[in-house]
């Protein structure tokens, strides 16, 4: 029963996402690293599951791994610089046989469908084709690269007709001259340039490793694109496994990609994972912050009736009629994560008397524990000043240490103005708490 109630709760909470995604324009990179992996065919199922459920998929892989066995084999070096491959003639012949291998093996498994389920035997179309021009990078710091290259431009005309037959788009990192060369692509600007012409909703870059704090080890959850920079710019010899999908997931953003998701591919379901439940198991790059603190709004009503009625329950909150914060909405400061309320504060100022009422202070079950609280409780001090207040009250039944430690003093029933005297309510018993705004 556990099982089936868990199950139950994240195909309610995934539904969201299955309806936002639909018919959206989503870039999926991963590396040769990947396709070598014995579990490839778990991203494979993933893949075709996604494009079931109505997503415009382009996937782009990397060959480096493929390339390199091919020059092992021949007891050729492998030559790199600034983690760039040099493409000599020789190296080219391996990128090819490299790239046409990688994907005919992706095509094939693609075309097998969604193995024991339903779906099994509904194999996807495929389509692929030049549909990035390239030029030769040239020479840098005395370095040919010979026939690596960068992206030109992408054909997205090409790919969005494909897309609209429902076709799934398979991108190998190879360009094409208008002269008829081919060149060798990094498959994360490969991917980057395409999600950018197709001005994708998404884009996922599959890493070989998570994001993390080299200071702590703690997992990454959301950067901004400012925040990223930061990031690299304090641990500049950063693993290239990590440094190069971050630099291309702030490029994207810059452009006009409004997410950008890192996920280490070695975490089964990952994909999933990542694209339908709201915190994820990767690292969200974004232009802007994932949580964004704002005034409230009609449209909000919903999410904090939601919000706060289990610590109405729980007699926490005094019960709140939506007509009462449908009246009071100018009064209420929001945090929304991805859409979802998760964290609400109320200001009822009265200007005449500069005093204000700190109330309705909640913060999701989910989302304790990491200063929410004390964000909103920042907001509202703000505001108060804004507003020319000189006291703000407090009335509390449970949470008044979390007010004193914040610096509020308790206080007696008849330090209160005569508009909170007529309000106060002897059954509930609510501390008195008060704090002067500096």
């Amino acid at each position: 029963m556990k099982h089936q109630h868990n199950f139950v709760s994240w195909f309610r909470n995934s539904s969201p996402y299955i309806h936002a995604h639909r018919n959206k324009t989503v870039v999926i990179s991963f590396g040769g690293e990947a396709v070598l992996d014995a579990g490839f065919e778990h991203h494979v199922h993933d893949f075709a599951l996604l494009s079931s459920l109505g997503i415009r998929l382009v996937l782009v892989h990397g060959i480096r791994p493929q390339i390199d066995q091919r020059l092992a084999k021949l007891k050729v070096r492998a030559q790199f610089h600034q983690h760039l491959r040099i493409t000599d003639d020789l190296a080219l012949q391996c990128v090819k046989e490299a790239a046409g291998l990688v994907r005919v093996e992706i095509e094939a498994l693609l075309s097998m469908g969604l193995a024991n389920s339903p779906m099994a035997g509904s194999g996807l179309k495929v389509a692929s084709g030049n549909f990035v021009t390239a030029k030769p990078i040239g020479v840098i710091d005395g370095i040919d690269y010979c026939h690596t290259g960068e992206v030109r431009r992408v054909d997205s005309t090409a790919i969005h007709a494909q897309l609209d037959q429902n076709n799934v788009v398979l991108i190998s990192p190879i360009g094409y001259s208008p002269s008829g060369e081919i060149f060798n692509l990094s498959a994360e600007q490969v991917a980057t340039a395409v999600a950018i012409a197709l001005k994708a909703e998404k884009l996922v870059l599959l890493t070989e490793q998570g994001c993390c704090n080299p200071a702590n080890g703690d997992a990454i959850q959301q950067m901004t694109t400012v925040e990223a920079t930061v990031f690299l710019g304090q641990y500049p010899v950063l693993d290239h496994n990590i440094r190069l999908p971050i630099k291309a997931a702030i490029q994207s953003c810059q452009a006009g990609i409004e997410r950008v998701h890192l996920i280490d591919r070695a975490v089964n379901g990952a994909l999933l994972l990542e694209l339908f439940s709201r915190d994820g198991v990767g690292t969200l790059i974004s232009s802007t912050a994932f949580e964004e603190l704002r005034p409230a709004t009609l449209d909000d009503i919903g999410g904090i009736l939601e919000l706060i009625k289990p610590l109405e329950q729980q007699g926490i909150l005094a019960k709140r009629s939506r007509e009462k914060i449908e009246m009071e909405i100018s009064d209420y400061i929001v945090l929304e994560r991805d859409g979802l309320i998760i964290a609400c504060i109320a200001l009822h100022a009265n200007a005449a008397c500069q005093f204000g009422a700190l109330a309705c202070l909640a913060v999701h079950a989910d989302y304790r524990g990491a200063a929410r609280g004390d964000r909103l409780l920042t907001a509202a001090y703000q505001k108060a000043k804004q507003l020319g207040l000189k006291t703000i009250f407090v009335l509390s039944t449970q949470t008044m240490h979390w007010f004193i430690e914040r610096g509020f003093l308790l206080s007696a029933f008849n330090s209160l103005p005569e508009p909170l005297k007529v309000l106060y309510n002897p059954q509930r018993n609510s501390k008195i708490l008060c704090k002067a705004i500096g």
